[in-house]
């Protein structure tokens, strides 16, 4: 060893801790950037993953007896390459790669590959992370880093998902390519350093240095070790960026913009496939290391370590950057929507699927290779290349997503489907034909539910709790024929049954009456015209109205010129349940629209179809009078403000874009003491009013719901990024439901009316013998607090007989402390990660455990029942 690093050492070990203080301590890490489906093709990537490991192995083994900063390391920058090496290499080769991890020679995050989030429904983004908690349990391993690479925004809830799930660090390198942003705000972060935090106040320490691609060093991108694409003489290039770094620690300018003397360079693989650069970094961190500074060979972890060790207070925000290549999906929005009900579809799937396996311990067995690959499309689908002008052609990366999304589709029809079967087996028969009505929501509800039959009618349908006749009335969807009855007191996360009795059902007057074009029951009354547009909704229990066309656009308005342009309304479907409307126009591409009233339900129920292929932007537009209204929408973990931060809102005053916002259930416009809220299943994005990429539209009343197109170009020249042309698909479903409020917002209520809308109650016919279950209804679980809403409910991961896995959210603004009463005995409880690890014991008092949520923090637990 050289005399100048003996001396270091012995400095080290010796100097007082204030004096290592301020040393400089400099971090250098290793990782090949992964650009899945975009650089190369999943045969070719799951090849260099393997031999990329295969390397880094070689290169740790070969200088462990190194000093410690001189060790290889290798970070992955997602646990797909795990995943691939545990697939195509013997066990005993990936316990070697797992004793790597737990020595800190190997890093992976909790995220399967490098994706954007924007787009992503709440539960997708933590289902994409459960490999790796399935790896924690297995191998008694913790990861405790998440990121996302390239793209220019992030949102803001994201912090509270990763800290849910176990992140504790996170580092964020962008890119100028195909950003909006202009390189002079993006080299003015305000801060390079912070803590990155959801509305829960939880989040990770974050490292965001400023970047900008026309400077010399390539700090603040997600290859901040790789001074030249084309690399060549690469102990020249370390060193300069060795010396940046160096630089970049600025402790002594009054206005330093990096106050620190810990910096960390990441990355080096930048676009290509794979990377074998492991020397380069040792004998960087050798040659750089002096008396005055130190240069490790980073796990990544270890520089948050340090740097949270000496500076525990840094900055906190929480706001969101908007979206920028999170809005690629959309450019095939209809793959994008079936990712999207099929998550939906998921809770009710898995709730069922629960009680099924409370009988039946070996029932999800079935089905655990699909669940596998469906949390694997999860963590893939939204994969940050969706620019998809690489070496990968725009038709195999198409095809890639298809296939990803047919994984998880699959994977979520089958499991309900043989929960329903299931289900209908362990309830007993009694003397006439009887279903049962299944809730997977966490409350009481009394809303529709829809039985396919093609048995004999007149019939009648009987509550068989109560004993008394439920309103009934048959239907016609998708070429199906239907029995819609309105279902009262649905208990939670449970069923009631109910009986089909030969007779004529009571006769009760139509759920609501059509004249002309107008549609009217005792909540509402509206105006339909030919094209699908609704150009009047009148509250009649406030006596106002709520459309007023604002830039020539009403509600549910695709863009026609002319409203009237389409064929005859039709009534579909009429009854006291319910009644169907039905227009078909051409203009301004051939579409469907079908609204639908309630008798009992103050909710308009929205259908749109178009069928005919589009290469251009659309919005579903809705236009809303309202007084200067404040809007509020879920985005992913949080429900967001829609003004910036200076404003009272949560989007960043700078450095961020405005145009889109995240549209996962729903979206709030309120005045004082009224709102309107706009439940939203299909599209990902809307845009508020005539919000730019540089301002927000603010106090718009006016919600324009991205139907798909390709939002952005290249900046360098005029090239489209993203599928052209929907990849030619010709069949976009979109499912919208309108409901208004009285009062203020409040966010329990609209997230409440968005799950019903979007989770229907779930029917299947009663088949069970003498020696199956004979109660007529059952509730798995109910909550003493109303603003905690479960949201979601399944067998752990290693099986039912590891306990149920609950997750709820608080919507309240407010800490509290719910009880959860749990229909069983209680043989333990724990509080766990978002991915089902462990974190600690929760008291349980026979069947009830009872816990502490932050102000709007979601929370998942393990309840272990008694053996019976």
């Amino acid at each position: 060893m050289p005399s100048k690093l003996i001396l270091y050492f012995l400095l080290v070990i010796i100097m007082p801790g204030e004096l290592f203080a301020q040393q400089k301590r400099l971090y250098i890490a290793n990782d090949d950037h992964t650009d899945y489906m975009w650089t190369a093709n999943e045969a070719k990537y799951d090849s260099a993953f393997v031999k990329m490991l295969d390397y880094s192995l070689l290169q740790i083994d070969s200088t462990k007896n190194f000093p410690s900063n001189f060790q290889a390391r290798f970070n992955c920058d997602g646990s797909l390459w795990l995943k691939k090496y545990q697939k195509y290499r013997s066990d005993k080769q990936f316990n070697r790669l797992i004793a790597a991890i737990k020595s800190g020679h190997i890093s992976s995050p909790l995220n399967m590959l490098v994706n954007c989030y924007g787009a992503q429904p709440t539960e997708a983004v933590i289902r994409g992370m459960y490999y790796a908690g399935q790896l924690e349990r297995q191998y008694n391993l913790r990861f405790t880093m998440a990121g996302a690479m390239e793209n220019n925004t992030l949102p803001l809830g994201l912090a509270s998902l990763w800290a849910g799930s176990g992140a504790k660090y996170s580092w964020k390198g962008i890119g100028g390519y195909g950003s909006q942003l202009s390189y002079e705000i993006r080299e003015k972060r305000p801060h390079q350093m912070y803590r990155y935090n959801g509305l829960d106040g939880n989040g990770v320490l974050m490292k965001w240095y400023n970047y900008n691609e026309k400077t010399t060093a390539p700090l603040g991108s997600y290859a901040e070790c790789r001074l030249n694409v084309k690399y060549k003489k690469l102990d020249d290039d370390f060193k300069h960026i060795v010396n940046a770094l160096d630089k970049y620690c600025d402790t002594i300018s009054p206005n330093s913009t990096y106050p620190y003397n810990i910096a960390g360079a990441f990355g080096f693989g930048h676009d290509d496939l794979d990377t074998y650069v492991s020397n380069a970094y040792i004998n960087a961190a050798k040659k750089g290391t002096n008396n005055e500074r130190s240069v490790r060979v980073s796990n990544e972890e270890d520089f948050f370590i340090d740097f949270e060790k000496y500076y525990p207070k840094v900055p906190a925000q929480s706001v969101s950057f908007g979206n920028e290549w999170d809005l690629l999906p959309a450019s095939m929005n209809e793959t994008t929507a079936r990712m999207r009900r099929a998550t939906e579809k998921m809770r009710s799937a898995e709730a069922l699927a629960t009680l099924v396996s409370l009988k039946d311990k070996n029932f999800m067995k079935e089905t655990q290779n699909a669940r596998d690959k469906a949390w694997e499309s999860y963590g893939m689908y939204w994969e940050h290349n969706w620019t998809a002008d690489g070496p990968v052609s725009r038709k195999a990366r198409a095809d890639w997503q298809i296939k990803t999304q047919e994984n998880l589709t699959a994977y979520v029809d089958t499991l309900l489907n043989l929960s329903i079967k299931k289900m209908g087996s362990h309830i007993k028969v009694d003397g006439d034909p009887s279903f049962f009505v299944f809730n997977p929501l966490s409350w009481i509800r009394n809303d529709i539910a829809d039985l396919e039959y093609n048995g004999a009618y007149p019939v009648k349908v009987i509550d068989k709790v109560s004993g008394k006749e439920v309103t009934s009335q048959l239907i016609t969807k998708s070429g199906k024929q239907f029995l819609r009855i309105f279902a009262p007191n649905i208990p939670s996360v449970g069923y009631k049954v109910f009986l089909i009795k030969k007779g004529f059902p009571k006769v009760k007057p139509i759920a609501a009456t059509v004249q002309n074009e107008y549609i009217s029951n005792d909540f509402y009354r509206l105006r339909f015209s030919k094209s699908g547009v609704i150009t009047e909704i009148t509250d009649k229990l406030a006596n106002r109205q709520l459309i007023k066309i604002t830039d020539r656009k009403d509600a549910n308005d695709l863009g026609a010129n002319d409203v009237n342009d389409g064929e005859e309304i039709t009534v579909e479907n009429a009854g006291p349940v319910s009644v169907t409307l039905k227009a078909v126009s051409s203009n301004p591409v051939l579409h469907t629209t079908r609204i639908t009233l309630y008798a009992d339900s103050p909710r308009i129920d929205i259908e749109d179809n178009i069928q005919q292929n589009f290469g251009d932007v659309k919005t579903w537009s809705f236009s809303f009078d309202l007084n200067d209204p404040t809007t509020r929408h879920e985005e992913l973990g949080a429900i967001l403000t829609d003004k910036l931060e200076k404003n009272g809102g949560h989007y960043a005053n700078s450095i961020a874009r405005y145009d889109w916002q995240t549209f996962n259930h729903f979206a709030n416009l309120s005045e004082k003491n009224y709102g309107i809220t706009l439940s939203n299943l299909d599209c990902s994005f809307f845009k508020l009013g005539n919000s730019t990429i540089n301002s927000l539209d603010e106090r718009s009343s006016q919600i324009n719901a991205l139907a798909g197109g390709n939002v952005d170009k290249k900046v360098e020249d005029v090239g489209i990024l993203g599928i052209l042309n929907q990849n030619g698909n010709k069949d976009f479903l979109y499912h919208f439901a309108i409901s208004t409020n009285k009062v203020n917002f409040d966010p329990t209520t609209s997230m409440k009316f968005s799950l019903e809308h979007q989770n229907p109650l779930v029917t299947g016919m009663i088949t069970g013998g003498e020696n199956d279950v004979k109660l007529n209804t059952f509730s798995l679980l109910v909550s003493n607090n109303p603003n905690i809403l479960l949201w979601s409910v399944k067998p752990s991961e290693e099986g039912i007989e590891n306990g149920i896995i609950t997750r709820f959210w608080n919507f309240s603004n407010i800490s509290v402390q719910p009880k959860i009463q749990f229909n069983a005995q209680l043989k333990s409880a724990f509080q766990t990660s978002h991915i089902e690890t462990n974190k600690k014991e929760i008291e349980v008092a026979k069947s009830e455990i009872q816990f502490g949520f932050k102000p709007f923090q979601i929370l998942t637990f393990r309840a272990v029942l008694e053996n019976k």
